[in-house]
């Protein structure tokens, strides 16, 4: 589903966040990116979804070269993806129904099925009865639960979630985890970055570990020298 084939990527200002790696990510699949600060994890995810370009190499996902995408086509390929991030990101003067119903109504999905697919996001994360409360009215893992339920409102066949548990307590962090796992279960291509090397051990997804731009362990593979 995902190949990065001798990808490297270098910002603006002359750091080099990725080095000539090489990827296949299979579709179905669960897998963890760790690695230190600074190690890459968050560049791949960026390139995966296009919100960067490398400076060198090539993306493919679903057998497209990502270089091959117009602009035009944007919107439709991210479609395709889900996206999660550290910060929830929610409108905080929408409510959790509003927040949820965004990728739906840009789509101009029909109002009865928009309502219908909504609760059943709230009910895969578990806030059935949230929906008229504002953000700042639920707690930080709740709040990050909504990111879930926007995410995955358009069933999306890739998931991208970026360092998701930073800013949750062990026992929540290990909550979201297993509602990754719930949804890698159902079909859903997921990948975490994450820096919670303990907490990615608790679980069965392949772990890719990155460390200065490079790929220096693949669970799927013998350790990278």
């Amino acid at each position: 589903m995902i190949r990065f084939v001798d990808v490297s990527h270098r910002y603006r200002s002359g750091f080099d966040a990725l080095n000539h790696i090489s990827l296949n990510i299979k579709r179905g699949e669960g897998v963890f990116l760790t690695g230190h600060s600074g190690a890459g994890k968050s560049t791949v995810l960026e390139l995966i979804a296009k919100m960067k370009t490398p400076s060198k190499g090539d993306v493919f996902v679903n057998n497209v070269n990502l270089s091959e995408i117009k602009s035009s086509q944007l919107p439709y390929f991210r479609r395709q993806i889900g996206l999660i991030f550290q910060d929830a990101k929610l409108i905080q003067d929408a409510t959790v129904f509003e927040n949820i119903a965004i990728p739906l109504k840009i789509i101009g999905t029909p109002a009865d099925e928009l309502r219908r697919r909504v609760r059943a996001s709230l009910d895969k994360v578990g806030l059935l009865g949230k929906e008229t409360a504002l953000p700042n009215h639920l707690s930080i893992g709740e709040q990050q639960r909504v990111s879930i339920a926007r995410a995955i409102i358009t069933r999306p066949p890739l998931l991208l979630a970026d360092e998701p548990t930073g800013n949750l307590d062990p026992y929540l962090s290990k909550e979201i985890m297993q509602l990754f796992q719930e949804l890698n279960g159902l079909g859903m291509t997921v990948i975490v970055a994450t820096h919670d090397i303990n907490l990615a051990k608790l679980f069965p997804f392949r772990t890719i570990t990155l460390r200065h731009g490079q790929i220096r362990q693949d669970s799927a593979e013998k350790e990278v020298a």
